[in-house]
This record gives C-alpha cells, structure tokens and sequence, in this order.
C-alpha cells in the first residue's frame, strides 16, 4: 500500500475511512541500496526540529512509528508533537504507538487465536469470507518448551492443541507457527526472529515488538523496542490497533568505568539490576549511554534487559552500536549485504550510537563498572553476599560467630584443626575451610554463554600452567541444556575441564537439591573427626546447609570461573588476589590472575566460535522442523472444524447475535453487583491459572465431560476452552466478597438471598436478563495481565467496574472486551457512599459518549453519585460502543 494512501485501523480499506493526504508525507526519503533497490523511510534531517536530536533513542523509535502510520484516526499528529516535546508531556500525553510485530507463546496464543478462529465462523455465517480474517500486524507464535515436554510424556491431552496450532499455521496469514522441539520463546526471539530493521510496504523501519511475557524485554539488548502487553492488548495489536501509553519518563543509566578483571557477566548484571532497583524506576523506560556500555557484550545486554521485572522498568533499552553489528554478523545468514544497508539507514535516523560523540550522552544517572565486584554467597543463605577479596576474613568470622545464619561458633583454639586422611593411597589434610564439594552448574546461566565459557578457559590456563584439582574433591559439571555441552565442546574447553575432574554427569536437578555423588568415606570420617566446617561451592541458585551433603556445613554459590578457582585452591579461607592457588611442577607460584581469561578474550571466543555455531545449529532445526509436528495432521479449511468432544477447544460466545447494529452505548439499567470486593484485587482472584479444585464450578463441567480429578489438568492448559475458563472465572479460594463476609469463590444472588458459586450467580441472573456490575477498591486487576481476567466478566454479565483505582493493563483488558471502567472519584468510595452492595444500580450512559467524561450512578435506594468513565481515548470509546475489540473489528468487515 503506498505511504500516501489511506491508512485505515487494519491498514486495508475494510473500515471505509475517506481518503486523506498523510500528513508527513514530506519527510519521508528514499534509501538507495543494491539489496533493497529504493525503500522508503522517515529521513529526520526534513524534520528540521532540533528537539529530535533531544530524544533519547528509544523515543525516536516510538516517533518513527508514529509518523509512518500516522493515520489521522488511530494516531494522530498530536501524538508526533506529544512525542518531539516528549521532556515536558512525559506522565501526562497519551500516544499510540504501532510495533511491528507481536510474540506470542503456547499458553497465551491458544486463546487469541482460537477468538480468530471464531471470528472466522461468525463471519462465515454473514455470508462473509472468512479467508479476510487474518492478523495484520506479522505475528510469531512460539509453541515452546512447556508445552513440547506434555506433548512427549500426554500425546493425547496435548494432541487437540497441537493439531490446532497446525490448522492455524496453515489458515491464517501473516501468522509463523514455531512447532515445538524448536527452542524457547524468548531464545527464538533473540537468535531467530529478531531483524532490527524491517522492511513492508515499501518502507524500511525499526524493528520492535510486543509479547505476552514480562521478559520480552531481553529484545531490548539488541537494539529493538520491545515489551510485554495483556493478551487481550496483543490481539488488538495483531488485528492492527495500536497500544496506548502514556508518554513515559526515560531514566538514562550511563556506564563509566572499567569493570574488575575476575567480575563475571553475572556479577555486572546483578550489580546494575540492584542499582536500577534502588532508583526507583517503576514503570519507566531505561536507556544505558556511556563509555562503559562498550564493555557489554551483546549477551550481557540481553541479560540486563531481561532483569527488566526485577527492577520495574518497563523497557531497558540499548541502542544499536558496533557491538550489536558485530554480533549480528554471526547471526544473520545474509550479513554482508543486509547489515550495510542495516547500519546506512540507522546513522541516517540517527538512530546509530556512536560512543566518541559526547553529544549522544545527556546527562542522566550514573552506574559505575569500577564498583562491581566478584562475590560469592554464603555460607548458608543466597542473600548474604561476600566480596571475593573478603571471603578469607568473612569465613573466619563466621567461625566465630555464634551458630546462626552467618555463624558455626568454633572456638579460637579448634580453629587451627587439620585432619590427616588417605585417599587412593595418597595422604592429604582436611582443615575448616576446605572444598570437598565443586559443582559447575549452568541452569541458572543458559542465556548468556560467557560465564561457561569463563570456566573452560581458565580450566584450559590452569592445566597448562600445571594446576590441579586434588582427587577427593568431589567435581561435577550439570550443563543445563545439551547446548550448553554443545559450545563447550565447540569452543575446545570441555577436555581441560575434564581434566579437572569437572566431567558432564547428567542434565537437570542435581547437586542443588541434594544430587551430589556421596563423599568418599576417608573425607566424611576426617570432616567427622575434627569436627571441620567443610565447604561445598557451586554455581546454582540452591545452598542452604546441609543440602548438598549433610556433613558440609557451609556452602557457597559462586560463578562457574569461581567454582572452578576454588576447587584448585582446595579451600574458602584464601584471599584470591594476594594469594596463590597453588604451585606448578617447578614448585612456582601460579596466581588466579595469572590463569583467569579476559573479557575480550571470552567475548572472542563467544562471538567468533560459540554463537555462530549455535545459531548454525538453530537455523538447521528451523529448517527441518519436527519430527512429530510435520506429522501431525490437521484439517485443509479456512474453518476450524470445533470437535464437540473436546474439553481444550471450543467456539467462545464472543460474536453470538453479530450485527451491524447495536453500535450505540447503552445504558445499563437495574444492575446487580456480582461482586463487593476491597483493595488490590489481583487478576490471580479474577482468573486463577493454576489447578482446577475438584468442588469448583469448572471441575463439575470436566466430570459432566466424564473426565476424572487427574485429567483436570490447569486453567492454563484449558485457556482456549470459554466454557471452563469462564467456570474458573473468580474461582480463587482466597477472594474475599463482602457480599457473604468471607474468603471463598462464592457469592450472594441478592434476589433469593442464597450462597452460590459465583459462576452459578451469574448464571442465574444472565437467565433473568439481569444486568451485572463489580464494587471495588484500590488498585483493581493489580498482578500479571491476563485476558481471561476481563473475557471471563464480559461472558459472566458483567457490564461494568466500578473501582477506586485500576491497574492500567487490565483497565485496557476490561475496555477491549466492551466492561466499562468507571472510577469513583477522588475522595469517594463504595464506604464513603454508604453502600451495602445488595443495592441495584443504573447508570446512565449518553449517546455521544467521549473520554474520561463524568457518568451519573443512580441507587434503587434514591441516591445517585458520579463516576469517571475511565476512557483515554476515541479508540477506547468505539471499542466500548461495538462491545470490545473482537466485536468492533468483526463489524467492520460486514458489508
């Protein structure tokens, strides 16, 4: 389509907006490249406004967005302005912003696509071609790791899923279904699907994203906007609407300083992730500038931005720079050409940083790499960290220290203990201290290679200088994955730990839980014997005492190089820095600086040998696919045929009496509150996703369906099936409704005055035509989005929330499913208002309805009180008009 052209809501003509000249037409420009012959592309220099040179990088990816698809309706110029004076609108503009793809996974892709699939028949029914319904933002369906091992261990619980996901990689277009066996979603996303720049409709742009994960915000490291939405928010995105934000504050983090030689990758995201946390930087966009970003690799900045929801940022944003061509030069399959028009068209939008240029650097909050630090935790708990420089001094501490957390309490006189013992007919001596237990474990380490790496490397040092591990030690290595098994072997590192005793002994849960080959008995007698404080180091996330082995007492987590110097010095009790690990053969000194690898050195080997074979590795299981999903058969039909036996997937009732009518806002009148409820409501009260109780409402569906207890399976598993989500809808045990004054998922059906199960209620009033509303407190749908938690209202009855404060996403969840989010206002309540919640309520809405207007509540009681209409925006106010998203896209394409 040509930029100058319409630009309706699904980018297409179906909506019949009027044609209108773009509005920026004059800044877009032509790049020339060979690859791409001529691509267009928002050229700022024609913006000709300096405040563009004033934003940070990920606003101008936000500007470029909004500019191209601008469209007059959706997004508008005010929100060009909005974003340009972005320093004085932050917290307060509303923008809306287009990505150019969505990322979905497994659980959270069942339901939006299985809504798509009934958009399909009722349209079908209209005598509407279903083939127009499609996704028109490119969207990626991953169906990862969770759902790849149910498919291995319970083909036939799983089969009816997977078969769906079939029809739809064959259905629909614009929709890439990744089977399982593949990899994970956000690895898939990082290593496969991630472009940078993107080019469609003859245009050139920034890659970005959406997903339905917090941690979609690894893209980040690599230069791409990227966040995670509700999955009703990633629908709307897929059928083509934009996300609303509010214009947010962007907090720069710059990095100065040289990182310590021993800090590994995990010591410099740790160290940047309690940083950030201690700004307080909840809801707002991060953005690292600054000389010391340079030292970052690609996977470390990945890392860092996958720590986004743990410090509350909504996105950690690292521009595109050397480091990042360099690593998508291993990466991309076409790099030559691709990535010379990828690095032309980001310096030409300015959005290329170059760290020599101290006009990209304004001044924000600052993070020095000098004052990260290797440590170490321990001895018996994971928060109690201890620099490595101090861990000789720490663990004398702790032997005086009073039994406790930090303590054994060994008098000074013991503290000297050595215990002679054989073993294999070889005499050593065990004191307090010393390591009998040193695990290499990378669970915990999958996403960023550099730290496994770290400890092939100095094994591979400590082997030619001549260092050794003593035999007794018990050494393991637990690769997480078998690619973690594949680059050690690729980069040459795994026969010198193995010569160090650190052979691979299985995959999964080991030496953190307990799994630890027993001690050879010579060790435990001498530990016993003295009474030693022996010590076991691994690189897990499990340490407490006695855990690894019941006479280790004290236990340290530490990085996998550190786990690996530990074990060659044989003991806890030495200062890494000023003491040596240990003699050579010609009786020489040998220093853990003398053998420990570089950063450039581990960046080298990564870059160069381990990625560009992973993502060979990748790119040949993309290409082949799976085994049992290229199989699987799946029906040839632009329908999908439901199977009325099937407890998994089934035709929601979302488009039930579809029309072309009913677009104007009703009032709702004589409402019963379902529910009185208090403060921080969660959407884990409104839609659980864990198991399904055997008395609940769901559970008596499943055994009308003849399915016993153990086939319930999870809400989560069944989200693609309406009738039992919406059973499981406020189904929490924990929900506290003052209606009958306890916790419990049941309710008072005020006309009879009886107890039920609140689905029962529902039921029971939608059989009577009564409409319902919700009373609540503060800060209601707080927790992780969730789509079921405002489907399961809308198919319930609910109408309407009435709150004194919402979390945003789910406030957009109730608005795309048609719930009308009303707010009392400030300094009113449903106790301030004396409401009892038996009342009956009526709430007038006008035929002109616009955002945020005042609403009045009227009570069957006489009284009447104000509310506001929570709608931010036009889109808002037609998606309540057509009764939410689904509804109002469906509408458009009736003829």
């Amino acid at each position: 389509m040509s930029f100058n052209a319409c630009v309706s809501a699904l980018n297409g003509c179906e909506l019949g907006l009027s044609a209108l000249k773009h509005p920026f037409g004059h800044l877009i420009d032509t790049l020339q490249s060979e690859q791409y012959e001529e691509r267009r592309y928002f050229n700022p220099q024609k913006l000709r406004d300096v405040r563009y040179e004033k934003l940070p990088f990920c606003m101008r990816v936000l500007l470029e967005s909004t500019i191209r698809k601008c469209d007059g309706f959706y997004i508008k110029t005010d929100d060009v302005s909005s974003i340009l004076d972005w320093q004085k609108q932050q917290n307060q503009a509303e923008v809306a912003f287009s990505p150019a793809r969505v990322l979905l996974q497994d659980f959270t892709g069942i339901p939006a696509m299985v809504d798509l699939a009934a958009m399909r028949d009722a349209l079908a029914k209209q005598g509407v071609d279903p083939n127009l319904v499609n996704p028109r933002c490119p969207t990626d369906l991953i169906v990862d790791h969770s759902l790849q091992i149910d498919y291995k261990i319970e083909l036939i619980r799983n089969k009816e899923r997977l078969q769906f996901f079939k029809w739809c990689s064959k259905a629909f277009k614009n929709i890439n279904v990744v089977p399982p066996d593949i990899n994970t979603v956000h690895q898939l996303n990082l290593e496969y699907l991630c472009q940078v720049v993107q080019e469609g409709e003859g245009f050139i742009y920034p890659d970005s994203v959406v997903g339905t994960d917090s941690h979609t915000t690894m893209i980040n490291g690599l230069g791409i906007l990227g966040w995670g939405v509700g999955g009703i928010e990633s629908e709307a995105v897929m059928l083509g609407q934009p996300v609303s934000l509010t214009l947010p504050q962007v907090v720069g983090c710059k990095i100065v300083g040289t990182i310590s030689p021993l800090a590994t990758s995990i010591d410099i995201v740790l160290g940047i992730t309690k940083h950030l946390r201690q700004a307080g930087i909840g809801g707002k966009f991060v953005e690292f500038f600054g000389p010391g970003v340079q030292q970052l690799s690609a996977p470390d900045r990945t890392t860092i931005a996958n720590m986004c929801p743990e410090y509350n940022a909504t996105v950690s944003f690292f521009p595109v720079d050397d480091i990042t061509l360099q690593h998508f030069k291993h990466t991309s399959t076409d790099h030559t050409e691709k990535l010379v028009v990828l690095e032309d068209y980001l310096k030409a939008i300015k959005l290329f940083r170059s760290y020599s240029d101290q006009s990209e650097e304004p001044q924000y909050s600052e993070m020095n790499l000098s004052s990260i630090v290797p440590h170490v935790s321990g001895p018996k708990r994971p928060q109690d960290r201890v620099a490595v420089t101090c861990m000789k001094e720490d663990f004398i501490n702790c032997l005086n220290e009073k039994v406790g957390f930090k303590g054994f309490h060994i008098s000074k006189e013991k503290q000297a203990t050595q215990v002679p013992f054989l073993h294999e007919g070889a005499e050593y001596n065990l004191a307090h201290g010393s390591v009998v237990i040193a695990a290499v474990i990378s669970c915990t380490n999958n996403c960023n290679p550099s730290v496994m790496l770290a400890a092939g490397l100095l094994a591979k040092k400590a082997i030619e200088a001549g260092l050794k591990v003593k035999p007794y030690i018990r050494t393991s290595l637990v690769p997480g994955s078998g690619t973690v098994t594949h680059y050690l072997n690729t980069s040459g590192v795994l026969p010198y730990l193995r010569k160090l005793g650190f052979e691979v002994v299985g995959y999964g849960c080991a030496t953190c839980v307990g799994n630890t080959a027993p001690l050879p008995e010579s060790v435990v007698d001498a530990i016993k014997q003295g009474d030693l404080v022996a010590c076991g180091v691994l690189s897990g996330n499990r340490h407490l005492e006695g855990r690894l082995c019941d006479c280790v007492r004290a236990n340290y987590l530490a990085s996998p190089p550190l786990v690996v110097a530990y074990a060659i010095a044989g003991t806890v009790s030495i200062n890494l820095e000023t003491e040596p690990l240990g003699v050579n053969s010609e009786g020489k000194d040998v220093y853990l600086r003398d053998i420990w690898p570089s950063k450039e050195e581990v960046n080298h080997t990564e870059e160069n040998i381990v990625i560009d074979s992973m993502f060979k590795e990748l790119r040949s299981r993309m290409e082949k696919g799976s085994s049992f999903w290229n199989s699987l058969e799946s029906a040839e039909s632009a329908l999908f045929p439901w199977d009325p036996k099937s407890t998994y997937i089934r035709c929601p009732s979302f488009f039930n009496k579809l029309s072309k009518e009913a677009c104007t806002p009703q009032s709702i009148e004589g409402a019963y509150p379902l529910l009185f409820l208090g403060d921080k409501v969660t959407t884990d009260h409104i839609s659980p996703a864990g198991s399904i109780a055997r008395v609940s409402a769901a559970a008596k569906y499943l055994q009308s369906k003849r399915l016993t207890p153990r086939e319930f399976n999870s809400y989560g598993a069944r989200r693609g099936n309406d009738a039992v989500m919406t059973r499981g809808t406020f189904a929490s045990i924990k929900l506290q409704n003052r209606l009958i004054g306890k916790t419990g998922p049941r309710t008072l059906h005020i006309p009879s005055g009886q107890t039920l199960d609140v689905f029962e209620a529902a039921e029971r009033y939608q059989r009577d035509g009564v409409p319902l509303i919700i009373l609540a407190g503060k800060e209601y749908g707080s927790g992780s989005s969730r789509d079921w938690a405002a489907k399961g209202p809308y198919l319930m009855g609910v109408r309407a929330v009435i709150a004194e404060s919402f979390e945003k996403i789910h406030r957009n969840h109730l608005v795309g499913m048609g719930i009308a989010p009303l707010q009392f206002l400030p300094g009113q309540s449903a106790d301030s208002l004396e409401l009892c919640g038996k009342e009956r309520f009526t709430i007038n809405i006008p035929q002109e309805l616009i955002p945020r207007q005042q609403l009045i509540v009227q009570v069957d009681t006489g009284k009447s009180f104000s509310v506001m209409a929570l709608f931010e925006n036009d889109m808002d106010v037609a998606f309540f008009r057509h009764g939410g998203i689904l509804k109002y896209v469906a509408r458009s394409l009736l003829p």
